[in-house]
Parts: structure tokens; sequence; C-alpha cells
């Protein structure tokens, strides 16, 4: 197998399970809250947790990418995986199914940092934003194995063994990363050396047009996952009243858009500017959200075209990764694409919690079901973090801050 190639394709499985874990709750909510006994704060925490843990280890991942490099250091996370399956299949209540959760989201925290970080090595500079986006949308298929066919296996195994299979699964991915792939091609420098003083972190966080991305990242991104991974179904169950399989399949919209947002932005990106397609594409992301606002929800025919652009526009959320690595040097490639996806993994912790917080507030029906209300105020929140940050994205960075980066681009040249 040509290794670029075998790069490619190792690092899309891991993302595939990524996307997989990180959506799979969605779907299985009402059997975790009735045998877990979980409200829906403990299942927006919970939810969470993977999050918290992704961005946890983002900045010790960007030094271990550019020092390690992404064929040791991902698979190494991915243990991690394993062991959060296993501890997840096999709880009993809230404690064990958290640190099981956490333990998926650190494990699964590296494959697409990982993969950035080797495809800038493995491909010409000017395609590895399409690769990127091709790869991303290729893994993000692993959400939609999470919507419909995981309500099918849930309903023929249980959530159980779904979780034990995962462990098995994760475990062969990672030694296909290992085994199958390499950081660099020989004679391409990929790590960064201790000769070079770069400011690591501190640059990065110091650079002002890192801190006009990084908040778009964070509500995009949170907002996405937030509803795509969680919100989504207890939504279609709670105010349309929908069965498993027909929220598995509206969720399968929402992941269907995910993929080919990821797929195209890349490509547009390259035609049109990472800019503009960037605000055009958070535009979208906001009118999506609208029908969730309605008191009167849509039909479920109706809200799938929503969801459809909802998880395409928001799928572009991809793109602030490649405007930040434009910022930064290569050997620093790895710091500041984590640095970034900190925002916005740390974004989806927040928002995922906070909506369980805003919809716990009001009470419950009879029936155990949440009020349309509830859900309304806990859309709104998110859509109103969204438009702030689209407005700070689109507001320029002060004259002597673009002075201060172009002459620092200067003395580096």
């Amino acid at each position: 197998m040509n290794r670029a190639f075998a790069v490619f394709v190792f690092f899309s499985a891991g993302y595939f399970l990524s996307n997989f874990f990180r959506a799979a709750n969605a779907v299985i909510s009402g059997d975790l809250m009735r045998d877990l006994g979980l409200s829906a704060a403990d299942l927006g925490m919970m939810t969470s947790l993977f999050y918290a843990g992704f961005a946890a280890v983002q900045l010790p991942l960007g030094v271990a990418l550019d020092r390690v490099g992404p064929r040791f250091a991902v698979p190494a996370l991915m243990m991690a995986t394993v062991v959060g399956c296993l501890l997840f299949a096999t709880a009993m209540a809230l404690p064990q199914v958290a640190i099981g959760r956490t333990l998926i989201g650190i494990g699964m925290a590296g494959n697409l940092m990982g993969a950035v970080k080797a495809f800038s090595a493995w491909f010409p500079p000017q395609r590895v934003a399409t690769f990127t986006s091709l790869m991303v949308g290729i893994g993000a298929l692993g959400a939609l194995v999470a919507a419909t066919p995981l309500a099918w296996m849930n309903q023929l195994f249980g959530w159980r063994a779904v979780f034990l299979g995962g462990a098995v699964v994760t475990l062969l991915s990672a030694s296909g990363i290992v085994l199958g792939t390499r950081n660099a091609p020989p004679g391409v420098i990929w790590r960064a050396t201790s000769d070079v003083s770069d400011g690591g972190f501190t640059h990065i966080f110091r650079t002002p047009q890192f801190w006009r991305i990084a908040p778009l990242n964070l509500t995009l991104l949170g907002a996405t996952l937030a509803v795509q991974t969680l919100w989504a179904g207890p939504y279609l169950f709670d105010v349309l009243r929908l069965s498993q399989f027909e929220t598995g399949n509206l969720i399968l919209i929402i992941s269907a858009g995910v993929a080919a947002g990821y797929a195209s932005c890349g490509a547009l990106a390259d035609r049109f500017g990472a800019r503009q397609v960037m605000t055009a594409s958070t535009l979208v992301f906001l009118a999506a959200q609208a029908p969730l606002l309605l008191p009167v929800p849509l039909p479920p025919s109706t809200l799938a075209v929503a969801f459809f652009l909802f998880g395409f526009s928001g799928a572009f959320s991809l793109l602030t990764l490649a405007q930040v690595r434009e910022l930064f040097p290569s050997y620093m490639g790895g710091r500041a694409v984590t640095a970034v996806n900190l925002f916005g993994f740390g974004g989806a912790t927040a928002i995922q919690w906070g909506m369980g917080v805003i919809i716990s507030a009001f009470a419950q029906g009879e029936d155990g079901r949440y009020p349309a209300i509830a859900y309304i105020a806990a859309f709104g929140a998110a859509l109103v973090l969204n438009a702030l940050a689209l407005v700070w994205y689109l507001t320029p960075v002060p004259l002597r801050a673009e002075k201060t980066q172009v002459e620092g681009r200067k003395v580096e040249g």
C-alpha cells in the first residue's frame, strides 16, 4: 500500500470512531436515563464529559505531536478509549459511566489533530485542507452509524454490548496507525527541534488573530456537537414524540449534513477564501437554528431540511483549524491546531452541559417529558452565543497588533 494512502486510510478510520462515540448518546439517551436513573442535567453533564476529556489533553497533545509524532502519540491516547468503553459498558450508576465517558473522550482527542499533523508532512501544502476535509467527511460517517444503525444495534444487542465491541474495534484501529503509518516521508522535517525558540503556546495565545478565530470555533463546533450528539434526540423524543427509530433517522440527516460539510468545506475555502466561506456558512448555521425556536414545532419532513443545513454549515468549523495553522510555522503546527481545538471542544463541553441545565430548570410533565419551551430556551441561548462570536470574528484586529504580526513574520523570515 502506498504510504501516503495508508496514512489517509488509518487516520480516517480513527476519526470515524471518534465521531461514532461522540454521537452515540443521542440515540440511546432514553435507555441511559432509564437504566441508570439519570436526569436531563445528569445526561447533559455525563455526555459533555467526552468533550471535557477531549479538551483537557489538547495542549499536551500538541506538544506530543510536534515532539513524538502522530504515529505513536495518537494510538497511545486511544488506549484510554479502550478502558473507557469497558467501564461505560459495565457501569451501574452515574459516577462509573461519567468516568468511562471522560476516558473515551481523552482517547479520541488525538485523531483529528494527529491527522492534520500527518497530512502536513505527507501532502503538498496547497492540498492539506482538501485532504483534511475529505478525511473528516469520511470519518463523519461514524456519526451516521451512531444514528439509525446504532438504534438497530441497541435494540438487537443493547447499548452495553455496543460499547464492549467498541473497545475491540478501537484497539484494532490503534494498532493499524502504529503498524501502517509513519510520521513523515524520508527527508521531511516534522519535529520541533530543541534549538528552535518558537515561544510555544505563549506565542500562539499572544497572537491577536488567534483570538478572533478561537471563539467562533468554540460556539460553532460547540453548538453543533451539543445538538447533534445529544440534545436533538431528547428534543425529538419530548417535543415531537417520535420513536427511537424516527429520531435516529433525523439525527442521521444531521450527521449526513456534517459529513457533506466536512467533505466540501476545504475545496470551497481553497476557491473562495477561508474567511469568506467561514462567514457565509456561519450565517447559514444561524438561520438553520431558527426553526428550533418556534413555539409550534415543524413537522419531521420540514425539520429534516433545517437539520441537514445545521449539520452542513456547522461542519465548516473545520476551517478554523486551517486558518490558525496558517498563522504559524510548520514546526508549530501540532500546537497551533490543538490550541484552537481546545476552544472548540471546551465549547462543546460548556454548551452541551449548559443546555442540560437550562432544560432541567423547567418542570417535566407527568409523562416525564420536558416541555417545548425548555428546548426553545436552550437552543436560543446557543444561537445568541453563535451570533456574538460571528460579530467578534468579523471585527478587525487593531492596526497596531496587525503591524506587530507582520514585523514578527519578517524577522522570522
